[in-house]
C-alpha cells in the first residue's frame, strides 16, 4: 500500500475536466475570472460563477450538479448566520463548512466524494479573502489559484506577478485575471464576451458577476494593453 485513496484522487481528476477558473486578491479586493463551456453548438453557456451572498461568491470547476448542491448549502448557511447572529458569515467559517461536508463523503458507505473543485471569494471584517476547495475537503487560502484544465499555466504567470497584486486596483486585478486565464485556452481560441466571466467583490463592493457584453470593457482594456507592449 502507499496511501492513496483512489475514489478522492478520481473525483479531483472531475476537476481537471472542467474549464479553468482563476482567482487572485488584492488588499481591497477578490476577483474572480472563468473560461465557459458550451455543450454543443445549440446549447447555452454553462455558469461558472456563483453569487452566494452580498459579500461572497464562488467560481466552479468540475460537476456542475455537485456545484449546485454546494452553492444551494452556502447560500443557506449565509442565511442562517444573518437569522441568527444578525451579521455576515465569515468566508473562513464558510469553506471550513464545505471542507467538512466534502470530508463526510470520503469515509462514509454508499457515498462519493464531490467531483468539483471551488475557488470561494469573499470579504468580511478581516479583509479580502481567497479559498480553494478541493473535492479531498482540503481548504487553502491564497493570494492568487487556478483550477480547471490547464490551469497549472495559469498559476504560473500568477507566480510571475504575484508580489505587485497587493497594491492593484480592482480592474487592474482583474486584468491580471484574465491575462492568466488566457494562459490556459487552447491555441487557436480567445477569450470573447460568450466565454468570459468575471466576478469580484471588495469593501464597499457587493458581489458582482459580468457575463456577456458587460465583460467587453474588460476584454477590450486587455487587447488594448497588449496592443501598448508590442509597440
Amino acid at each position: 500500500p502507499n496511501g492513496r485513496i483512489f475514489q478522492v484522487e478520481y473525483a479531483s481528476e472531475a476537476v481537471k475536466q472542467g474549464t479553468a477558473v482563476v482567482g487572485l486578491r488584492s488588499k481591497d479586493h477578490a476577483v474572480l475570472v472563468a473560461v465557459k463551456r458550451s455543450p454543443n453548438e445549440l446549447a447555452s453557456y454553462m455558469k461558472k460563477i456563483i453569487r452566494i451572498d452580498d459579500h461572497m461568491g464562488i467560481a466552479v470547476a468540475g460537476l456542475t450538479s455537485d456545484a449546485r448542491v454546494l452553492s444551494n448549502y452556502l447560500r443557506t448557511e449565509a442565511m442562517r448566520s444573518k437569522m441568527v447572529y444578525g451579521r455576515a458569515l465569515p468566508v473562513g467559517r464558510a469553506v471550513n463548512a464545505i471542507g467538512d461536508k466534502a470530508q463526510t463523503n470520503t469515509q462514509e458507505y454508499g457515498r462519493r466524494p464531490y467531483g468539483v473543485g471551488l475557488l470561494v471569494i469573499g470579504h468580511d471584517d478581516t479583509g479580502p479573502h481567497l479559498y480553494e476547495f478541493s473535492p479531498s475537503g482540503i481548504v487553502s487560502e491564497y493570494y492568487g489559484y487556478s483550477i480547471g484544465a490547464r490551469s497549472q499555466s495559469a498559476r504560473t504567470n500568477l507566480e510571475r506577478n504575484f508580489d505587485s497584486f497587493e497594491n492593484l486596483t480592482l480592474n487592474e486585478l482583474i486584468l491580471q485575471g484574465l491575462r492568466a486565464l488566457r494562459d490556459t485556452i487552447q491555441q487557436g481560441k480567445q477569450l470573447d464576451t460568450m466565454n468570459t466571466s468575471i466576478g469580484f467583490v471588495g469593501k464597499d463592493t457587493k458581489m458582482t458577476i459580468l457575463d456577456g457584453e458587460s465583460t467587453l470593457e474588460y476584454l477590450n482594456m486587455l487587447d488594448e494593453g497588449d496592443d501598448m507592449n508590442t509597440e
